[in-house]
């Protein structure tokens, strides 16, 4: 994939796909606005060379519906006060009123679009949807490297419908972070992985298996290995249909002598809720 660098931008619609899935509290405002931070480079660079900028990414899980506890809009305004710029909104990512708003971008302008999964298209990978969305560039550029492996219409359904696309500048640094670690590691290699899902992880932890020392699980996913070894995790989020290809992986850890560490102190609750006891 190229560098952004390597593309001439000037005057060009480019559509960066960003990750702002950004923790909200109660009152939709920003908790952590690092990811937001972390574009800012690229944003700029864009800025400096007379690009049009499109801005789009997912926050939260909609489900496929227009929910908008799930809006960019405090995204908008954030970006606004880190950039010192106005940011313009669309309230949508795809249509006709869209389009116009894009046509009328002046260089060094940003729209930000709405939330890319307001609709099922965009997790479905459809090309239709991945169509209109790519009709609203001349240059595609992936700065996210959480979502990278997925296989969505705006990370790989985009460009296989633009004449141009690569890589921004939080990618390339990621990639390159991962490949010194993974090709020339200094010893001991100790990977942590977290999230909720096992499944969307699955391939990656099979993989780790082959050149890690030791691999330590965190987060949700955790709960779905602790019960594949008898733990009792009462109401915990499970992915059952899991728990063989968990044991599995433990399995495999084992007989190659990586060290595979799991939780062993753990907090309770009644319920999932940042309130509760």
């Amino acid at each position: 994939m190229k560098s952004v660098k390597d593309i001439r931008v000037t005057s060009k619609r480019v559509f960066v796909r960003v990750d702002y899935n950004v923790p909200l509290d109660d009152r939709l405002n920003i908790t952590d606005d690092n990811r937001i931070q972390e574009t800012l480079g690229l944003i700029r660079y864009l800025m400096e060379n007379k690009a049009k900028i499109i801005l789009a990414s997912h926050l939260g899980r909609p489900k496929g519906k227009r929910d908008m506890t799930y809006s960019l809009a405090p995204v908008a305004k954030r970006l606004s006060e880190l950039l010192k710029k106005e940011i313009l909104f669309a309230s949508d990512c795809i249509g006709d009123a869209v389009t116009e708003q894009v046509n009328c971008l002046k260089e060094g302008e940003i729209l930000l679009l709405e939330n890319l999964r307001f609709h099922p298209e965009e997790e479905k990978n459809a090309d239709e949807f991945a169509k209109a969305l790519a009709g609203l560039c001349d240059v595609y550029i992936n700065e996210a490297f959480a979502v990278s492996h997925r296989d969505q219409a705006s990370v790989t359904g985009i460009p296989k419908f633009v004449r141009e696309s690569g890589a921004g500048f939080l990618l390339e640094k990621e990639i390159k972070s991962y490949y010194d670690s993974v090709e020339k590691p200094k010893r001991p290699l100790v990977a942590v992985i977290g999230g909720a899902k096992v499944s969307s992880k699955l391939a990656a932890l099979e993989n780790m298996l082959g050149f890690v020392d030791t691999l330590i699980i965190g987060g949700a996913m955790a709960n779905t290995f602790l019960k594949s070894q008898g733990v009792d995790t009462k109401g915990s989020m499970i992915e059952e249909d899991l728990l063989e290809k968990a044991c599995r992986i433990i399995q495999k850890a084992a007989e190659k002598g990586v060290d595979f560490l799991l939780p062993d102190d753990l907090v309770c609750a009644e319920k999932f809720d940042k309130d509760a006891r």
